[in-house]
């Protein structure tokens, strides 16, 4: 919540509510919601609140977790280095607003990677190097497969996608899926692993924010228990992942 009611005694002697702002919550998240960053409202409402009501609380930094992939490059290059300053700006926008400042963390997806079919050193190779420029920068950074083995539990198998995000998966997957399987079949992998992966996230990070560069339709592959904010990737008005950007920017045009 953003204001409280205070109860007031107006000269008729009826008692009436006046909305007071509460403890610099909503200064902060309107210091990084906005449209120079977010492509969309982000979910649930009032959820980024919460998470810096409670970060306010404790006198902690406002904390922030994103996923991190691999495309067919082996190193990363000007894209990720434009997406990594937007971050950059937008912990700014925080660290004017909260004396605690921002933690970001990106989460490298190599799970994802591995089943797209890039090998281990490809895999190593590229978030070696990712790692690396996140870190000149004050991110830190963890292994997705890192986090499953600690936190991961049993997938849920009653689970099923909707036809239009395993659609949406499948056309992802003709793109940037290397392996074995079909598109479909490979899609219908990627959604479980997401099941096992979202859960084991929101309880690495309880009290984060989840930042996707994917709109809303993408939903339910996050974690459930964290407000999730929908942001652009590299400035306003492009969203892509900067790991499926090509080198001379023709790819700007070209999502996952």
């Amino acid at each position: 919540m953003t204001t409280c009611d205070r109860t007031i005694i107006s000269l008729s002697g009826k008692a009436k509510a006046e909305p007071v702002e509460a403890d610099g919550t909503d200064r902060i998240v309107k210091s990084f919601n906005t449209w120079a960053f977010k492509r969309e409202q982000p979910t649930p409402p009032g959820g980024l609140h919460d998470a810096v009501a409670k970060a306010l609380r404790k006198r902690a930094p406002i904390r922030f977790v994103l996923y991190w992939g691999k495309g067919p490059r082996h190193l990363p290059g000007a894209p990720e280095i434009k997406c990594l300053e937007y971050l950059a700006q937008c912990r700014s926008r925080v660290a004017a607003a909260h004396s605690e400042g921002a933690r970001i963390t990106l989460i490298l997806t190599d799970t994802h990677a591995r089943l797209n079919g890039h090998g281990e050193q490809q895999i190593d190779q590229y978030f070696s190097r990712v790692n690396q420029s996140a870190s000149e920068r004050g991110f830190e950074t963890c292994r997705l497969s890192d986090i499953v083995e600690r936190h991961g539990a049993a997938l849920d198998r009653s689970l099923n996608p909707d036809p239009q995000l395993l659609t949406a998966l499948s056309e992802s997957a003709a793109k940037w899926y290397g392996g074995d399987l079909d598109p479909t079949e490979a899609a219908l992998r990627y959604y479980e692993l997401n099941m096992t992966e979202r859960r084991a996230v929101e309880q690495a990070f309880p009290e984060s924010i989840f930042v996707t560069f994917n709109s809303s339709k993408m939903r339910p592959l996050f974690p459930d228990r964290l407000p999730i904010f929908y942001m652009y990737s590299m400035k306003k008005g492009v969203a892509v992942k900067p790991w499926f950007v090509e080198l001379d920017g023709d790819g700007l045009a070209q999502s996952a």
